[in-house]
């Protein structure tokens, strides 16, 4: 495959889920980061698990978790996958959260989709948890930190920033 193929686009540039169904099952885990800024009453309200709605910081680990296990439903080309571990770390200071996931599997196709399906989901939640405290608020960057696993081997950016 040439680097400026687009696997989701046959011969005649229609749009196809690609075959997988030849590739070996290995291990597999991506990771993904993301961020959302926000007034410092509405990061102290997370923090603290004060705001209205309750605990955001766990219902948002909860909203990541259960996004990177329905990514194939909301992204329509990405393949179903047989997760074997999803963790969504939620990272509050006085100037927002920063969420960060890892997904793991052993198939066919990676997990980048699940990582970034899990830290935007969260992050969402999140704001609308806050929404009533701060509607300024700004999500993003989001960004896959890592993968590992495949045929294309191992992948790491760096810092976010």
């Amino acid at each position: 495959m040439k680097m400026a193929e687009l696997t989701h686009l046959d011969e005649s540039g229609a749009a196809r889920m690609v075959d997988v169904g030849a590739k070996p099952g290995t291990a597999r885990e991506a990771t993904a980061e993301g961020r959302i800024a926000m007034s410092a009453e509405a990061a102290r309200a997370i923090a603290e698990g004060s705001g209205k709605k309750g605990d955001a910081l766990a219902v948002a680990r909860v909203a990541g978790i259960m996004a990177a296990k329905r990514t194939s439903e909301l992204i329509p080309l990405c393949h179903p996958v047989p997760l074997s571990h999803v963790r969504v770390e939620l990272l509050p200071d006085e100037s927002g959260v920063t969420v960060r996931a890892t997904c793991a599997c052993t198939g066919p196709t990676g997990v980048e989709m699940e990582a970034l399906a899990a830290v935007s989901v969260a992050l969402l939640t999140l704001y609308d948890m806050a929404k009533a405290i701060d509607r300024a608020m700004v999500i993003g960057p989001i960004a896959l930190l890592a993968k590992s696993g495949g045929q294309s081997g191992d992948w790491v950016r760096g810092e976010l920033g």
